[in-house]
């Protein structure tokens, strides 16, 4: 079997990046707009808020799991993208150094626009996890080599296509009446 050609992976990997970048900016700025199986409520995510403190979360949280989750969910949000980008930009100096600078500076555009147009809590957290995500994707591409490149690029295009058809289908994913708000045992106030 014969390797695809750089420039080939390169190409593919782009639109991967593109594809997987519109599911992080629908993620983290879209979703007042629409649901998925009432994960969360559209209007709940229309809000403005701000935390400067690092690590504010862990500080007074009612459980150890939710911080801890979250923190979690954002690295490995943005393991993907580190990959991804290192894979475009493999073999130039410094690779993994731009891939991070490039995931901190996506981040921080999410975080700022999140907190501009009133789409959700920008949180300095969020960026350090974001970043430390981009870091760890560059260094699990650069330890696995191009060997490695078409499987990262088939499933972050998976990815982005099983999150498309998860918002066509959008609230027939779940039932109204099903949902509690979290730290009760009653359903959502309507």
């Amino acid at each position: 079997m014969t390797q695809p050609s750089e420039s080939k992976v390169r190409g593919w990997a782009a639109l991967a990046v593109v594809a997987y970048g519109a599911v992080v900016v629908a993620l983290t700025m879209l979703k007042a707009f629409f649901v998925i199986g009432l994960l969360w409520r559209p209007e709940s995510q229309r809000g403005r808020s701000v935390e400067w403190v690092p690590f504010a979360q862990f500080r007074g949280a009612q459980t150890w799991f939710g911080p801890l989750f979250d923190a979690l969910g954002n690295l490995a949000f943005f393991v993907p993208l580190g990959v991804l980008l290192y894979i475009l930009l493999e073999g130039r100096a410094r690779a993994v150094l731009v891939v991070v600078v490039t995931g901190a500076a996506i981040s921080a555009t999410v975080e700022v626009l999140q907190y501009v147009l009133a789409l959700g809590h920008s949180d300095v957290t969020d960026l350090l996890f974001n970043t430390a995500g981009a870091l760890v994707g560059a260094l699990i591409a650069r330890a696995c080599g191009p060997r490695l490149h078409s499987l990262w690029i088939g499933l972050a295009l998976t990815t982005a296509a099983v999150f498309a058809v998860l918002v066509v289908l959008g609230p027939r994913l779940g039932d109204p009446a099903a949902v509690v708000e979290l730290g009760t045992d009653r359903p959502p106030a309507r």
